[in-house]
């Protein structure tokens, strides 16, 4: 997946055909055998899964099911406050079930008549062109393992509450939806890893982490920032800087911690013309220049 996929836990495949998930001694999960257990059965179901194909039903407990309900509950509340407008008739017009964790073909059901995106599941990384390419025929990779119940409000990886929070309700805005598929467009038509990169931190500082400037008050429309129970708290302190498509593309970020800058749009008409236009027409040559003249 794009470079936020860098701390997703690392899969092998053994011998016999199993999936383990290799968590981190820091990962809260890592101790809770029976969490562990399930975390290799759901990875196992992605591993295993042809594009095409229903997705298989991960099997959750009734406490996962109690996270989904607390974190989206409380999310929720937090949305009214600082989310856009666009992003919360997104909320409405998906309708996604609030007292347990809805299956990706379920979400899939819910967002292809609405825009035409479906989910695809995905174990743990996705390479960076994958991901993105497929955006281009409205297609999403996402994780289907929730955090651990110990710690509700935290994942130290994307889990379920921001796949699907996150980018899901954003994904059932035609406009947001528009920028996602330009994205992909823009994955498939550039060909160094560098120009790529540079698509991918467009995307992190826009569809990820994104802030935009509504009705007076600096708003979120980023899933990173809108599945985060802490982030979506913290946002507005940080170091806020207008829209810049050269900036974005070369401003190092650190995935461990909560950003510290963001780039700021005037609206989401000011959004797609800055970075839809960018992403429709970019390619190797004009990415180069734009790296260029931010040197």
């Amino acid at each position: 997946m794009f470079e936020e996929a860098q701390y997703f836990a690392p899969i092998a495949t053994q011998d016999d055909g199993s999936v383990v998930v290799e968590l981190a001694s820091s990962h809260p999960g890592f101790a809770d055998p029976v969490y562990r257990a399930r975390r290799n059965a759901i990875a196992g179901l992605a591993v295993n899964h042809r594009r095409g194909e229903p997705i298989p039903l991960a099997e959750y407990t009734e406490q996962e099911h109690e996270v989904w309900a607390l974190v989206t509950r409380e999310l929720g509340v937090k949305h009214r406050a600082y989310a856009t407008a666009e992003y919360l008739a997104g909320v409405e017009r998906l309708g996604l079930p609030r007292e347990r964790i809805p299956q990706l073909q379920e979400v899939s059901e819910l967002l292809e008549p609405l825009t035409g995106f479906r989910y695809l599941p995905a174990a743990g990384l996705v390479p960076l062109r994958d991901f993105y390419g497929v955006l281009a025929d409205g297609y999403f990779h996402s994780t289907q393992y929730i955090r651990h119940h110990s710690v509700p409000f935290y994942t130290p990886e994307p889990d379920v509450v921001h796949e699907v929070i996150g980018h899901a309700n954003a994904l059932a805005s035609d406009r947001y939806a528009a920028l996602y598929r330009l994205a992909g467009q823009a994955a498939r038509r550039v060909e160094g890893e560098e120009a790529l990169e540079f698509v991918s931190k467009v995307f992190w500082f826009t569809l990820e982490f994104g802030v935009m400037r509504e009705g007076g008050e600096l708003r979120a429309y980023g899933a990173g920032i809108l599945s985060s129970y802490g982030e979506i708290e913290e946002f507005r302190g940080m170091d806020i800087r207008p829209l810049d498509v050269a900036a974005m593309g070369t401003t190092h970020y650190d995935i461990t911690k909560y950003q510290d800058v963001l780039f700021q749009a005037d609206s989401l008409g000011h959004l797609e013309d800055v970075v839809g236009d960018f992403w429709a027409t970019c390619d190797d040559d004009s990415i180069a220049k734009l790296v260029a003249t931010s040197s």
